[in-house]
């Protein structure tokens, strides 16, 4: 059984094999080109470039929704497994691996705001609620401008 973490903090080693993880083993993550930006404890930035690839609408340019909803998915499910990390620690990298095995996205809701026009975008997202089986999470996304493109909840089992 793993054990409570009372201080609620993660080690920098933590973080950086989760930052590890879902940009490197990955491949969908590689796809996309996200790179984690930024962990700071369960806030979480992955920024990524806009590239014909990830066109939906060849007219105007803009980012296809399932690009947008990927994204906010993979925001989500890091922040979600940090909250987890957060809450049980973490022993080694074996430990860590056997906790990743355990999350999985349950429901994402998405509201595209605008098209997703830019050159970079940035999600951001953090912890709503982080139960024993269930993480909830909010997610943003913006271009860099500023503009926000679009928002997502999730829900995230972490069990």
């Amino acid at each position: 059984m793993a054990s409570d973490n009372p201080s609620g903090e993660i080690s920098s080693d933590a973080l950086l094999d989760a930052a590890r993880v879902f940009e490197e083993r990955i491949p969908f993550n590689r796809v996309l080109g996200l790179r984690v930006e930024s962990l700071d404890g369960s806030d979480v930035a992955v920024r990524f470039d806009m590239r014909d690839e990830l066109v939906g609408n060849f007219t105007r340019g803009n980012l296809h929704g399932g690009v947008i909803s990927s994204v906010l998915d993979v925001v989500g499910g890091l922040v979600a497994f940090l909250a987890l990390l957060k809450r049980e620690g973490v022993t080694s990298l074996e430990d860590e691996a056997e906790k990743f095995s355990k999350l999985g996205t349950i429901d994402l809701r998405v509201d595209y705001l605008r098209p997703g026009i830019g050159e970079t975008f940035c999600a951001k997202g953090f912890v709503l609620r982080a139960g024993r089986k269930v993480a909830v999470t909010r997610m943003e996304l913006h271009n860099e401008a500023d503009s926000l493109i679009a928002v997502g909840t999730g829900a995230y089992s972490i069990s």
